[in-house]
């Protein structure tokens, strides 16, 4: 079920993105039908901003609703309990966690400079 908002969530995150980014930013909407006259077209630039705004506001419900229900979802898998209620009192070792393992050499800082290799002075 989670995987399902998930995917709507993303969807109506690209439709959102597609639909914000088709309107003008003066709110004429697609920028058609040329002129604003009075013609009484079926899509007018003033109709056009209108879904767009109309259909903007949908999808924004909608993403706000998927965010919230992803958060639930996430509220619910989370343990109840603490990750220090996870460490065992006897040994101090933790019950989920990999071991560690040991690095090869111990120390990874560079030699100190009394150490350290000496290089031959530039050929002038």
């Amino acid at each position: 079920m989670e995987n399902v908002v998930l995917t709507v969530h993303l969807i109506l995150a690209l439709l959102l993105i597609g639909v914000v980014l088709l309107q003008r930013s003066e709110g004429g909407g697609l920028g058609m039908g040329g002129g604003g006259g009075g013609g009484g077209g079926v899509m007018s630039s003033r109709g056009a901003a209108n879904a767009l705004t109309k259909l903007t506001w949908v999808f924004a419900v909608a993403f706000i609703i998927t965010s919230l229900t992803l958060t639930v979802f996430a509220a619910q898998d989370s343990a109840s309990t603490s990750v220090v209620d996870r460490i065992d009192a006897g040994d101090g070792s933790a019950q989920d966690a990999p071991a560690i393992p040991e690095l090869p050499g111990g120390d990874l800082l560079p030699p100190a400079s009394a150490d350290a290799p000496l290089v031959p002075p530039p050929a002038d």
